[in-house]
């Protein structure tokens, strides 16, 4: 069986034996090294999965990020209390675009409607950055994907700069996939950017035609033995579909299933819609 805690265990070792360090976002920024995963892992739902798996890199001694989403599926202070004490970095999982246009039910009809959305979105990014900080040492940020909203989380950076806020990265902006490999259980498999609506990277179309792509763990893990892979990679995982209980896993993949239909949907009219406009 895929995405349990048993196969994610057998894949960090997988790849430390094959001489891959680990490094937090904010390490790896700071500090990179040759040979490292930079290991990532965005709490949408159910923390106390995170906490599992926080424990497990813990145990074989590995560092990863933790980006939490400020609403109540996702935050749990007695959950984010615990991840830095067992050695990993929290993160803001960002979604202030989003969560403007619902709260303020905004409603986007020109650039000047667009432009106030920026706004009032920067601010509750502010806001919600400054909760963060009341407990925590955040230094890097990562968008949640929003699938079912028009607009991108990151929007807001075009017009501010996390930097004067004392962010040093924003993955999506700040890693060079040029240089390093991408890897995502989005769609809870590793070839899931076909379908997704943001958490993917350019390069991932030319990686593809490279054939340099994966489906399951076991590809990965075949791969990683083989030494296939490049020796700077991120990996992005969300600990709510890695359980090794067969009820949970059972409904996550029922539910993603079902998830993925619809985000197939909306990138396939988003494609429609570029097309056109060409």
């Amino acid at each position: 069986m895929d995405f349990t805690t048993k196969k994610y265990k057998i894949l960090l070792l997988a790849l430390q034996s094959e001489g891959y360090y680990f490094q937090t976002f904010r390490e790896f920024l700071t500090s990179p090294l040759q040979k490292t995963i930079v290991l990532r892992h965005d709490v949408d739902l159910l923390p106390y999965n995170s906490l599992e798996v926080a424990q497990i890199e813990k145990d074989l001694g590995i560092k990863s990020s933790y980006y939490f989403r400020i609403v109540p599926e996702s935050w749990n202070l007695d959950v984010m209390g615990q991840i830095p004490k067992l050695g990993h970095e929290i993160g803001y999982h960002y979604e202030d675009v989003d969560s403007a246009i619902t709260n303020y039910e905004l409603r986007i009809t020109n650039q000047k409607d667009k432009e106030k959305l920026i706004d009032i979105a920067y601010g509750c990014f502010c806001r919600n950055l400054a909760v963060f900080r009341k407990n925590f040492d955040v230094k890097t940020i990562c968008m949640h994907g929003s699938p079912k909203s028009k607009y991108d989380n990151k929007i807001i950076w075009n017009k501010y700069n996390y930097k004067e806020l004392g962010i040093i990265g924003e993955p999506y902006l700040d890693i060079d996939f040029d240089k390093v490999f991408y890897l995502t259980d989005t769609g809870r498999c590793w070839d899931g950017w076909r379908f997704s609506v943001r958490d993917k990277v350019d390069q991932q179309e030319t990686w593809n035609k490279q054939g340099v792509t994966f489906h399951s763990t076991d590809d990965i893990i075949k791969a990683v033995h083989n030494d296939k892979l490049p020796n700077q990679i991120m990996i992005t995982t969300h600990p709510q579909r890695w359980t090794d209980k067969p009820i949970p896993w059972t409904k996550e993949l029922l539910w993603q299933n079902t998830k993925n239909i619809r985000k197939r949907s909306i990138v396939k009219k988003k494609i429609v819609s570029r097309r056109a406009a060409e």
